[in-house]
């Protein structure tokens, strides 16, 4: 008897875009055949199951046992039966058989419960595949269906599929650039977080290269395409996905490895077992009974029940610290891992800027709060990423922000308003290169001094690097977007030393690929829809829920719904725990199969005491395993 491994999915909050959202295009679970026939063959077990268990006439639950064979149960048989065609044999068709021939030995509640498991956890892998397929082709709607495409002077509205390479695309501010292409003529501050993984928006300007679905804050670009749209960044991410998703598809649990083996023995066996005797000239019955103990004491239910406990006992215990882990595959995936990779924006840090330093200008007549009270007041009315920190830093000192008027603000070069009288502007004052984000604040043309931001580092990622490091026994490298200064001063705070910068998703997957092609299993951790193809390419993925794009959710192996870094390395502790328990389970079910076995092949097994030992077993494997439920299962040794 066999156990499907049960697939769940974490919760995907929606994206706020400044435009409204395209219609979210989600799979109902009802709207997939394999959810409808599980819930009717669960619904008629869950009818069947008092009446029996309460001595009720076998008339009045056994027609219920029988929809419950035949609505779990067509499918998988069906699906054994070709595979059975093409001379292979599937562990659908062995599950339908040990299900049946529990029956017919009068185990109809045992037989029952196993079409059962096997139907929903066949509908949660279905509606898991259902899911990801919808991320995925829900990350086309980040890129707008419609341009405004400028020919002759005269502008157009026309699909982005008609764009053509060296069309001049007008882009206004709010508004997502249409194709992958150059700016030629006009200034403005792009969000490119979607495919670069870049903390703030980014000053574009004529020469500068722009992606497709990244939104355009302030000032109007004129875009020349340099891309054809089904080959911009963004719908090379949704290959890119794509493509590793099928990679890992048929990965699976050891145990499920060696079901196909094992199935073929079990059945190769239990026709000796049966035709052997009968050939010596044995009593039918005899044999067919000898048979069927056979087929119970040898069938791999209580080896698959030695793997699933422990697993899902570690899903529960991750779950309840806030890990959601979407398969007991993953879980074990988890443990595997001998490095890891870490994206920066969002993972390492919490991906939004706040004021780390105040430095008025030696000379001036303000003081550090007078300073950041003028910037906040000046800025109050932006709605840039800069100006929301600055204005949270001057609240969170109590500080007065004072009213202004003539508020202007151009793109790349800062705002302008009129606080108490006199002319404030604000402006970045360095490159976005540099480590941290300098921001210059002058009153009617003298410099009073400077504010610096940064990317705040959350507060648990120096420990939760240190704790990978333990567990590896190498350094994680840090793979970002973002520029190098930025990623150095990130890396300097957690002690890493392997960093690349500057990275496009496809790069980020050749990072990955490049060490698992080494040999190594690599955990990548990250947030964003540029880390989606990674997390997909990765022997396992780990997504922060916090902030977490809708693709790098569905994607990722696990998510991290609190945020809380360190808890990274706490469920790899707890996958390896879960992985030394498995072997020994696995030692308890072998050493109870092959006793059991040998007992019914040399002497004469009863039929009951054969179904009480495989039972027993499975219940012993069962109760072991719910260990790792424990709090102590969670805590770092």
């Amino acid at each position: 008897m066999v156990c499907r491994v049960p697939t769940t999915l974490a919760p995907a909050p929606e994206a706020a875009p400044s435009a409204p959202a395209p219609p979210r295009r989600r799979t109902r679970v009802l709207a997939l055949p394999e959810a409808r026939w599980a819930l009717a063959s669960l619904v008629a077990f869950l009818l069947a199951l008092p009446l029996d268990l309460g001595g009720a006439p076998a008339w009045t639950y056994g027609p219920l046992y029988a929809v419950a064979y035949a609505a779990g149960g067509w499918e998988p048989a069906l699906e054994g039966l070709r595979a059975l065609r093409e001379k292979t044999l599937d562990v659908d068709l062995l599950m339908i058989v040990a299900a049946l021939g529990a029956a017919a030995i009068g185990q109809v509640l045992d037989g029952a419960l196993l079409i059962v498991i096997f139907a929903t956890s066949g509908a949660l892998e279905a509606l898991a595949t259902a899911r990801t397929a919808d991320s995925v082709r829900g990350l086309l709607d980040l890129a707008p269906t419609t341009a405004t495409r400028v020919r002759d002077g005269n502008e157009e509205t026309v699909p982005t599929a008609d764009l053509s390479v060296g069309d001049l695309v007008l882009v206004r501010p709010g508004e997502r650039i249409g194709a992958d292409g150059t700016v030629v003529e006009g200034a403005g501050e792009v969000d490119q977080a979607t495919i670069t993984g870049e903390s703030l928006p980014v000053l574009k300007r004529s020469g500068d290269d722009v992606f497709a679905g990244t939104l355009n804050g302030t000032g109007a670009l004129r875009v020349r395409v340099g891309r054809d749209p089904a080959d911009s960044v963004i719908a090379r991410i949704v290959t890119l996905v794509e493509e590793a998703s099928r990679t890992k598809a048929p990965t699976q649990l050891f145990i499920e490895k060696v079901e196909q083996r094992y199935s073929v023995g079990v059945v190769v066996a239990t026709l000796a077992v049966f035709g052997i005797p009968l050939a010596f000239g044995a009593d039918l019955t005899d044999a067919l009974l000898r048979a069927m103990t056979f087929m119970i004491v040898a069938s791999p239910c209580a080896v698959v029940l030695a793997t699933m406990p422990p697993l899902l006992s570690a899903i529960a215990n991750a779950g309840r610290h806030g890990v959601l882990v979407k398969s007991a595959v993953a879980m074990e995936r988890l443990g595997e891992i001998d490095t890891a990779a870490l994206d920066k924006t969002g993972t390492l840090t919490e991906g939004t800027p706040e004021v780390t330093a105040v430095h008025p200008l030696a000379g001036s007549d303000v003081d550090e709060d007078a300073l950041l009270a003028l910037a906040a007041a000046a800025e109050h009315p932006s709605e840039h990423p800069l100006a929301r920190a600055i204005v949270a830093a001057a609240r969170a000192r109590g500080l007065r922000i004072a009213p202004v008027e003539d508020f202007t603000a151009a793109p790349g070069r800062g705002v302008t308003a009129v606080v108490d009288g006199r002319t404030v502007h604000v402006g970045r004052a360095d490159s976005p290169e540099g480590a941290e984000t300098t921001v210059r604040v002058t009153r009617d043309g003298t410099l009073l001094g400077t504010l610096a931001l940064t990317d705040r580092l959350r507060a648990d990622a120096a420990p939760a690097t240190a704790a990978l490091t333990a567990l590896t026994g190498t350094a994680p490298t840090l793979l970002t977007g973002d520029h190098a200064a930025a990623a150095a001063r990130v890396a300097e705070a957690t002690g890493i030393t392997d960093v690349r910068a500057g990275l496009l998703p496809e790069d980020k997957v050749e990072a990955v690929r490049e060490r698992e092609r080494a040999g190594r299993k690599v955990l990548f951790v990250g947030d964003g829809v540029n880390d989606a193809p990674a997390l997909a390419a990765a022997h396992a993925g780990v997504a922060m829920g916090g902030a977490g794009s809708d693709l790098a959710l569905e994607t990722a192996d696990a998510v991290v719904v609190r945020d809380e870094l360190t808890a990274v390395p706490a469920v790899v502790r707890l996958s390896r725990r879960a992985r030394r328990l498995v072997v020994q389970n696995l030692a308890v079910a072998g050493v109870f199969i092959t006793v059991l076995v040998l007992w019914d092949l040399i002497g004469h097994l009863p039929l009951p005491l054969g179904v009480a030992g495989h039972e027993g077993s499975t219940v012993l494997v069962g109760l072991n395993g719910l260990r790792l439920l424990r709090e102590s299962a969670w805590r770092s040794e």
